[in-house]
């Protein structure tokens, strides 16, 4: 006991201190990119002919970015002769609204808070079902990891219950197959209204590399209302935490 203790000491204080700061992101994060329609040479279509899931398209107008799908890969960045797109480390993507994450370059609309009784609801202790609807668990593992204790969610008040009937709402990840459809439905149903739900990762959003194929939905909005859409593939565990923290209220910048 005395060596556990001891080595308790010694390791310290582990938790980041998030969000009073930010914890060290590696340089190869792709965040929200930056997106410079002047730049493209006329008629240049490279980065849209060579996106895997049509995300980027080049409009009259500019450039149009779907961040729900967008897999965060670095193609059109390398396809691009004249840099119009590049990928930042700007973490903060997660949107109330799926037509804004429909983006052209310029001021990015976050997540707002939930309306005043939800908050007091919801605000201070928000328990969620994850359900996992044909995920390859890659957003699985990262919403996973924001339970260890470097970022230890549950001091914002936020924990995952093995049962929806003790929910307020679902996290769900997956493009949501045919087979888990049923699954779904009953596992909303379950959870006691109000209720939130909150689609991570590309796939939850609008189908991700599986978008059209005949045995998936495109996404947990074909299924149910969603609250809080996170994009990503994966999103980093710090944009799944933001986009919660802005949900409920504690983040305002």
């Amino acid at each position: 006991m005395l060596k556990i203790l001891a080595a308790r000491h010694h390791q310290g204080y582990r938790t980041f201190p998030y969000p009073k700061e930010l914890p060290s992101l590696p340089d190869r994060l792709r965040g929200r990119p930056k997106l410079d329609a002047s730049r493209c040479p006329p008629d240049c279509k490279l980065c849209e002919e060579i996106c895997p899931t049509q995300a980027i398209r080049r409009t009259p107008q500019g450039l149009s970015l779907d961040l729900g799908r967008c897999l965060f890969c670095p193609a059109c960045e390398q396809a691009c002769p004249t840099q119009a797109v590049q990928f930042t480390t700007e973490h903060r993507l997660a949107t109330r609204r799926r037509e804004d994450l429909q983006w052209d370059g310029r001021e990015f609309a976050l997540a707002r808070q939930l309306d005043e009784a939800c908050r007091r609801l919801f605000g201070r202790s928000l328990k969620l079902r994850q359900v996992s609807a044909g995920g390859c668990n890659a957003c699985e593992a990262d919403t996973n990891v924001l339970t260890t204790i470097g970022w230890d969610l549950g001091r914002f008040g936020i924990q995952f219950v093995a049962s929806p009937r003790h929910a307020d709402g679902l996290l769900i990840t997956g493009p949501v197959s045919r087979n888990m459809e049923l699954a779904l439905r009953k596992t909303y149903e379950a959870v006691p209204p109000p209720r939130l739900v909150i689609a991570v990762g590309a796939c939850a959003i609008a189908g991700g590399p599986f978008m059209d194929s005949p045995q998936v939905l495109n996404g947990a909005a074909a299924v149910v209302p969603v609250d809080l859409f996170i994009p990503g593939c994966p999103p980093h565990p710090l944009t799944i935490l933001d986009g919660l923290l802005r949900l409920l209220g504690r983040l305002e910048k």
